[in-house]
């Protein structure tokens, strides 16, 4: 198999591990000329990386995407804490994550299990794997049962508009949704300020594509190796266990990216403000020196460290919820007699530059 040109590209490839296995073990820090940007590897790396004071989460210089500028969009991009620092970030992270860990217990799995057994007989695998995550986040804070399939469908639109290579109908299509989402959520939350009600709709895409991708890469992993499935279907209860290794296996999120505010040494390499640095967290979680036997899907491995939902202060507080939302949407679907191996080989990868997500033909 021909290994991808580049980390971007890998993100989408067939196999791309043993591609990330060859960046950790010769350049886990280097300069990719290809794509201009540093690219961050292994598990030091990347741990440097997402902790360094120098490093930001958007370009100084543009804080929100100039397609996006003056857009229903731009407003939300432009409050969310994932994608600020300082001030705006320390200000309102608590209250998100507080917000996550609140809708993530019980009620979590409560509404997990309710929409997947009911999405289950409504939907193909194909879209279920989708609508789910934004079906539970979306009761969780509030919205109607009625405006629940519409939401979807905007919050798709929406992620689309997010996307560097998305086409400019896509971006146009997406800026209309994300004024859909900013109306429905200030007519259901009245009273919150602006930044509460963007971070709120954050949390839908969020859950989005990265949830998608964790069910999708789950039930591949289920197909691709036996005995995981084996262990599903003698014990339902290790599917949890099970997603909780794809997370680090086969990551939703390959990478993320991170931009120099002034110039200093990061993962002890000289870089100048404004550099970029991929950081390839799916690189990190197979590096052997994170986890012994990297490659082995292992559901009760002992002390896994995973970098999928990153690390310092811009860690993502969704992990508990997202692993809760895909367990039940694989548990269900297991019942169901989804056919793991049709999936398998009709699958093929969103477009993405950082999210690897299955797409499945219908079934």
């Amino acid at each position: 198999m021909t290994p991808p040109p580049h980390p971007v590209a890998a993100v989408t490839h067939a196999d791309p591990y043993p591609y990330y296995a060859e960046l950790v073990a010769r350049a886990p820090v280097h300069h990719d000329g290809t794509l201009g940007l540093w690219v961050a590897s292994s598990a030091d790396a990347v741990t440097a990386v997402l902790t360094s004071d120098l490093c930001r989460v958007r370009p100084p210089a543009e804080p929100v995407p100039r397609a996006l500028v003056g857009s229903p969009a731009g407003d939300i991009f432009g409050q969310l804490v994932r994608m600020n620092d300082g001030r705006a970030h320390r200000d309102l992270k608590p209250a998100v994550s507080s917000t996550v860990e609140a809708i993530g217990g019980s009620r979590g799995v409560e509404q997990s299990r309710t929409w997947a057994q009911a999405l289950s007989r409504e939907l193909e695998p194909k879209d279920f794997v989708f609508h789910l995550p934004v079906y539970v986040v979306g009761s969780l804070l509030g919205v109607p049962r009625a405006m629940l399939r519409q939401t979807a469908l905007w919050t798709g639109d929406f992620v689309w508009c997010l996307a560097p290579a998305s086409r400019p109908e896509q971006v146009e299509q997406g800026k209309l949704a994300a004024g859909q989402l900013l109306d429905l959520f200030r007519s259901r939350r009245r009273g919150d300020p602006d930044p509460v009600v963007a971070n709120a709709i954050g949390l839908l895409f969020q859950a989005y594509e990265a949830t998608a991708g964790l069910i999708g890469n789950t039930l591949l992993a289920l197909a691709r190796h036996p005995e995981a499935r084996d262990q599903a279907g003698a014990d339902p209860g290790t599917v949890r266990q099970i997603v909780q290794e794809v997370v680090r296996h086969d990551a939703p999120i390959q990478n993320t990216r991170r931009f120099l505010a002034r110039s200093g040494i990061v993962a002890g390499h000289a870089m100048q403000e404004g550099d970029g640095v991929l950081v390839v967290l799916a690189a990190a979680n197979r590096d052997p020196s994170a986890n012994a036997n990297p490659d082995r899907l292992d559901p009760f491995r002992k002390d896994r460290r995973s970098f999928t939902f990153g690390a310092g202060a811009h860690a993502c507080p969704g992990e508990a919820l997202a692993t809760t939302i895909a367990a039940a949407g694989v548990e269900q679907l297991l019942r169901a007699g989804v056919d793991l191996e049709r999936l398998a080989q009709t699958a093929t990868y969103r477009p993405s530059a950082n999210a690897r997500v299955p797409v499945f033909a219908k079934v």
